[in-house]
């Protein structure tokens, strides 16, 4: 009876054993074996970089005198080191000032020898680790933690992917289906449910973990302050100080925002999602504690990846928007970014537009009838948001939508601004870093976008025009908009929009100071009345990326309501490279030609435009429609990074993503508002 009861245990525990490891343990050691930065070399030996002619970094050339035409600053306000547990799980190892020496021009190296380095230094930075890891392996090494502590530690410190799956399974939230009679891709917020509340696994176990978690995480606090403010050249380097609000959603989705401080008198704590449950509240907490001269903005990120949710009325836990509510929204969120790693978040392809450019670098799509999750929702794009904006106008007097562009990286790699389609380093440490790891799909890659090669972009960058690079100059300029975003080359652009601009001002060498006078920058609001029965005239002049490809169009985009109350959209080409005329039929530019050479990456010399210079005048105008403007300047075609990896790994490029790239800059809009 014994030995059977014996034998019975045994075989339980066997296969509890096996169970374990099925389930555990070879999955564990899977993923680092194929993610991990102990195997990284391995995979970093099959590329061979020396297939390439790449451009040669260049040292800073900085714009230290103030000047009241405004200078341009180029940025990034949105990057991880390896505080941020996710970045730390993903075998990123560089810490925060490994990210300001990076953003200065210095050279990294990751995982697996792949060495980074910027083309040319960075004028302004914001570190955003998640606030909701301040705190939560500070205490790891200390002496006396419980078993239960000791095991949250390793997990939280041992790099790996499909532990950061494990920790995070749990806080995400759930969505159902939607009612497929509704119109696919409208949010329906009753189908999503919050996350559960709880904080980070170290901070629940043992004795006093959660208190020493929350003391803790103000000490990391006070940290990143004092290194924001170690490395702070004004005139050379801002840093500005900053983190992630980084609440999570079903399926991976996002609706995070990136908090920007304009001095170092900042909130003694950071507000995290693991405090507030929304936005709202964020933006309520924040104003609690900035005092004196504290002043903060907000950013959010991943419009695309919050389904739906970014440009809805409601709150991810169902609280619907207050007129209160949408003026502190219109007071604290001049911006979001338009362009980062996961993808371009101006518009998609069939989603609300028709615009064959909202095609490009896009990772989900259109949502199909009751899909709640993992697709494309029109509220979940900055051009929609924009559309909104106009729509509340009309219902509360005031548009709380007035958002200018920005672009950004999210990188997890402690690598600030580094965006160049030639050098990619990917965005997700040991994960993304060599060229064969960025190009394989996910062992998990059941949905299309969870593949790396479509997921992940270059990211791009903050361009800001501002009289001096120091904290308050960059974030007054950020608070007007006066911003606008890259997909990564430093394509510089003016925009302004003004009633008595002259067109003589196109081959004036003084036109920035004239238009300055006479009209309002990107980002601004002109007024309109009916007197004014002419159209505005709106003055372009881009400049390309002298180390990159040359300009081939400038475009406008505009919105509106129409007479039966619906938004409205049009895009119009305004400027041709190459001597072109826009097609009057199509209202787009002719075909240059440009071409790239798919063995090489060189790309076509002999056209293309240095710089496009217009003053255009819209031939829709109606004074008494309130409208947005806003200019795209896209550039001749090269290679997409993946293209570039293919040729170090001596393969054909990957055909579920493009060979080509057109690198593009989005600036900020110019709102003509109605008065009275």
């Amino acid at each position: 009876m014994f030995k059977k009861i014996g034998l019975g245990v045994i075989v339980l525990l066997l296969v509890a054993i096996g169970y374990v490891w099925i389930k555990f343990v070879f999955p564990l050691q899977t993923s680092a074996d194929r993610n991990g930065p102990a195997t990284a070399g391995r995979d970093y030996a099959l590329q061979d970089d020396s297939r390439l002619t790449l451009p040669v970094p260049q040292v800073a050339n900085y714009q230290a005198a103030p000047n009241p035409d405004m200078n341009l600053y180029w940025g990034e306000l949105h990057v991880h080191t390896s505080e941020s547990f996710d970045a730390a799980l993903f075998g990123n190892t560089l810490s925060i000032e490994d990210a300001y020496r990076f953003a200065k021009g210095e050279p990294l190296t990751v995982a697996g020898s792949e060495v980074m380095q910027l083309s040319r230094p960075l004028d302004f930075l914001a570190i955003t680790d998640h606030a909701e890891g301040f705190g939560t392996r500070t205490h790891c090494d200390e002496p006396n933690l419980s078993l239960s502590e000791r095991v949250a530690c390793w997990l939280a410190n041992e790099p790996n992917p499909m532990i950061f799956q494990l920790l995070t399974s749990k806080i995400r939230g759930v969505a159902e289906p939607g009612d497929p009679s509704k119109p696919a891709g409208v949010y329906q917020p009753k189908i999503r449910q919050p996350p559960k509340s709880g904080s980070f696994p170290t901070c629940r176990f043992g004795d006093g973990a959660f208190e020493r978690c929350y003391s803790n995480a103000a000490s990391d606090w006070d940290r990143y302050i004092n290194l924001a403010d170690k490395y702070y050249e004004p005139g050379e380097l801002t840093t500005l100080i900053g983190y992630e609000f980084s609440p999570g959603l079903p399926e991976q989705g996002k609706h995070h925002r990136n908090i920007i401080f304009r001095s170092n008198t900042v909130p003694e704590r950071a507000i995290s999602s693991l405090d507030v449950p929304n936005a709202i509240e964020l933006w309520k907490g924040l104003e609690a504690t900035c005092f004196e001269d504290c002043d903060f903005l907000t950013i959010p990120h991943n419009p695309n990846k919050a389904w739906g949710l970014m440009y809805s009325r409601y709150t991810w836990d169902g609280q619907e928007y207050n007129e209160a509510d949408w003026r502190l929204r219109q007071q604290r969120e001049p911006l979001a970014e338009i362009f980062q790693v996961k993808g371009a978040q101006e518009c998609a392809l069939g989603v609300g537009a028709t615009d064959e450019e909202c095609a490009f670098e896009q990772v989900f799509d259109p949502c199909q009838p009751g899909e709640t999750t993992g697709c494309a929702f029109e509220t979940g794009f900055v051009r929609q948001g924009l559309k909104v904006g106009l729509e509340l106008e009309r219902e509360l007097g005031f548009n709380p939508l007035q958002t200018g562009f920005i672009a950004a990286t999210d990188s997890h790699n402690s690598n600030p601004g580094d965006v160049e389609e030639w050098d990619f380093p990917g965005a997700v440490g040991a994960i993304t870093s060599s060229a064969s790891r960025r190009l394989r799909p996910s062992p998990e890659a059941q949905a299309p976008y969870k593949t790396a090669i479509k997921f992940h972009t270059s990211g791009g960058l903050a361009a800001v025009w501002a009289p001096e690079n120091t904290r308050e100059a960059i974030f007054d300029a950020l608070a007007r908009r006066e911003t606008y975003a890259t997909s990564g080359p430093r394509v510089a652009v003016r925009f302004y929009a003004g009633w008595d601009i002259d067109k003589a001002v196109v081959n004036d060498p003084n036109a920035v100071q004239s238009v300055m006078v006479d009209g309002v920058p990107m980002g601004g609001v002109l007024r309109t009345n009916n007197s004014k029965q002419a159209s505005p005239g709106f003055f372009v002049w881009a400049t390309r990326d002298p180390m990159d490809a040359p300009l081939q169009r400038v475009q406008m985009i505009k919105g509106w309501i129409d007479a039966e109350g619906q938004t409205q959209e049009k895009v119009v080409d305004i400027a041709c490279a190459d001597g072109l005329a826009v097609d009057l039929a199509t209202g787009r530019c002719p075909d240059n030609g440009a071409t790239v050479d798919l063995n090489s990456c060189n790309f076509s010399t002999g056209s293309g435009a240095n710089e496009l210079k217009t003053l255009w005048h819209d031939p829709d105008f109606d004074p008494a429609q309130n409208a947005f403007y806003y200019v795209r300047a896209l550039m001749n075609p090269t290679c997409r990074w993946s293209t570039y990896d293919a040729i170090r790994l001596g393969r054909e490029p990957d055909p579920r993503v493009p060979a080509t790239i057109r690198e593009r800059a989005w600036t900020s809009p110019i709102w003509l508002d109605h008065e009275g």
